[in-house]
């Protein structure tokens, strides 16, 4: 094979259009082996054959620019096991990232024909959730915040609880963050108090008072949690019945139990306001 292919030979070998291998030089992504000063012909070496069908294939898997360029640095330096863990790492978590992306794809097409079917209908109930002595700790969201506040909240509680056995956790979240973006939020373990010397300051003890909710169990990822949430505020309007300004989740199995989300159980209470009129209830033990 010579030593260098013009850009039509490179392209008829490695399936890459002309415009393409342009497009490649720009970006610097793939440098022609050489270029003439004088007519600015591309000349490509047979070596940059599988560079460019790499680049190809990583393109078409959406890993920005800014990371081929990185991966093909650290590729160039494989002769070291340095170079080569790093190219390996850069596509590795752009992998999980597609896979990531594909897994809530297919939960939001499962999402979509549940709510294209007339007859799919998720299974609510009225109870009533009995009294509590919990461990809590409140926060007020502000606007924007992600869940950091949930993390930190957490740390605090089970630097309270300690080693004492407790039950699965929950959050009373007020309507206002999902309507608004921010509000009040008390997240808790039921744990029996006295609170533990060197309990952070912001851990108190808290009563929960028995209350009447309509709730739902929610299985799997939090990914369609809109569709319980729906299907208990929906019976609650069926019913005429009010609600509070807050609702209530209690994570039976979760992320601090499994790392498979599938196996997931997320109660979802939506508290009704006292006095409202209802159907029969049941107590939940």
């Amino acid at each position: 094979m010579a030593e260098r292919l013009t850009i039509g030979e490179f392209s008829r070998i490695t399936h890459l259009s002309i415009r393409a291998l342009r497009r490649y030089h720009e970006q610097e992504l793939l440098v022609p082996a050489e270029v003439d000063p004088a007519t600015g012909y591309r000349y490509y070496a047979p070596a940059q054959v599988r560079p460019a069908l790499t680049i190809r294939r990583l393109r078409e898997l959406d890993l920005p620019l800014p990371d081929v360029r990185r991966f093909l640095e650290a590729e160039s330096a494989s002769g070291n096991a340095a170079g080569h863990g790093t190219a390996q790492q850069i596509v590795a978590a752009h992998l999980r990232r597609l896979e990531d992306r594909l897994g809530r794809t297919q939960r939001a097409v499962q999402a979509l024909r549940e709510l294209l079917d007339p007859e799919a209908e998720r299974a609510v109930s009225l109870e009533v959730l009995p009294p509590q002595r919990v461990l809590a700790v409140s926060v007020d969201v502000p606007p924007g915040a992600d869940l950091s506040w949930y993390d930190a909240a957490m740390r605090d509680l089970d630097a309270a609880a300690g080693r004492r056995p407790v039950l699965p956790p929950g959050g009373r979240y007020e309507h206002t963050l999902f309507t608004e973006g921010h509000g009040r939020a008390t997240v808790y373990l039921p744990a029996e108090p006295p609170l533990r010397p060197g309990t952070p300051a912001t851990v108190r003890e808290l009563q929960l008072p028995e209350r009447r909710a309509v709730v739902a169990t929610h299985s799997g990822p939090h990914d369609d949690l809109d569709l319980t949430y729906a299907a208990v505020g929906s019976f609650a309007a069926r019913n005429g019945l009010g609600s509070d300004d807050f609702v209530e989740e209690v994570y039976l199995v979760g992320p601090r139990d499994t790392d498979q989300p599938d196996h997931w159980r997320t109660l979802v209470a939506w508290l009704l306001a006292s006095g409202a009129g209802s159907p029969p209830t049941r107590r939940m033990r």
